[in-house]
């Protein structure tokens, strides 16, 4: 395995899909990334060279990638909670920010449903 940014990337799948294993590079990203540096998007990992590496890993470093933008994703919500906004409560309560229902669905935000006693269902 290859680090690159701290990341273990894996060896046997194409440059451009690896590089995605880095938090804060996508598909396009890692497309821009391995076109500044010169290198085949179809090679695979375990066939790069040290030349290459080095000059992905120059190109990677001008990015905000892994802890730096986890740092700054965190400190944007807390900032958003600390000033009261209304995305920030929705965060604070663990409910969906962007406007989505909460009625039904919402489970990924709002956990496994609790069961409420004599809770009539509503038929149609």
């Amino acid at each position: 395995m290859v680090r690159i940014a701290g990341v273990d990337i894996p060896s046997e799948k194409r440059v451009v899909i690896s590089l995605t294993y880095i938090y804060g590079i996508g598909y396009s990203t890692a497309t821009k990334i391995l076109k500044a540096a010169n290198v085949d998007e179809n090679i695979r990992v375990k066939n790069l060279d040290e030349d290459q590496l080095s000059r992905i890993r120059a190109e990677v470093a001008q990015y905000k990638v892994e802890g730096d933008l986890r740092r700054e994703v965190n400190m944007n919500i807390k900032r958003l909670m600390e000033i009261g906004s209304y995305r920030g409560l929705r965060h604070k309560k663990g409910l969906p920010v962007r406007g989505q229902r909460t009625r039904t669905n919402a489970r990924t935000r709002k956990g496994p449903a609790k069961t409420i006693a004599n809770k009539k269902v509503a038929t149609k």
